[in-house]
């Protein structure tokens, strides 16, 4: 068997956090739940974190990284409508493939508010931060243009909380979004990259 090293059992940790928390949001997921599903003891996570919150943290940032990654990678060499409909593409695929993503986006947004009313605000700084940095992301690949920024990404949110409410492909809930942007099954992806 081959033994991890201490950054790889942390990526496995930062996988299994996405997934439990999630699941179950920050104040639902335990630790324990957490060291389980990567197969080590709660002392070992927390030689690797420092604590929940940090794991949180890790998570959150992952997904806010990958989210922008995606856009990046997307739109590559692309300008206005066509590097609209790449992204959009790209993120309706990702969260078909790995419905937890949108989750742990959720949760990541909860979690803020609720840490911000109790008087933490160390959830929003990071989070604003990576949601600034996918504004920036997308905002030249759509002309620099503000209103077709802000329109892109409040079809995201609106994407996100349709795909939360688990209204299935094809449901008319999603006929007002272009076609790009629109979640497909499985079975159709696979149609479309042949």
């Amino acid at each position: 068997m081959v033994r991890m090293s201490a950054e790889e059992r942390r990526e496995s940790v930062i996988r299994a956090a996405i997934a439990e928390f999630a699941r179950s949001g920050y104040y639902g997921t335990s630790t324990e739940a957490i060291a389980k599903r990567v197969g080590v003891s709660q002392p070992y996570l927390f030689r690797l974190f420092p604590g929940k919150k940090a794991i949180f943290l890790a998570a959150a940032e992952r997904c806010l990284r990958d989210s922008r990654e995606l856009f990046e990678k997307a739109a590559e060499g692309l300008r206005g409508e066509e590097a609209l409909h790449a992204m959009a593409e790209a993120y309706t695929r990702l969260i078909s493939e790995e419905p937890e993503r949108v989750q742990m986006q959720l949760q990541t947004y909860v979690t803020v508010a609720a840490a911000e009313a109790a008087g933490d605000r160390e959830f929003g700084e990071m989070v604003r931060k990576g949601w600034m940095d996918i504004w920036d992301t997308v905002h030249l690949p759509l002309g620099a243009d503000i209103g077709e920024t802000t329109t892109f990404l409040a079809y995201g949110m609106l994407i996100n909380t349709l795909a939360a409410m688990g209204f299935p492909p094809g449901h008319r809930v999603w006929d007002g979004l272009y076609l790009s942007a629109r979640v497909k099954q499985k079975a159709e992806q696979g149609t479309e990259e042949q």
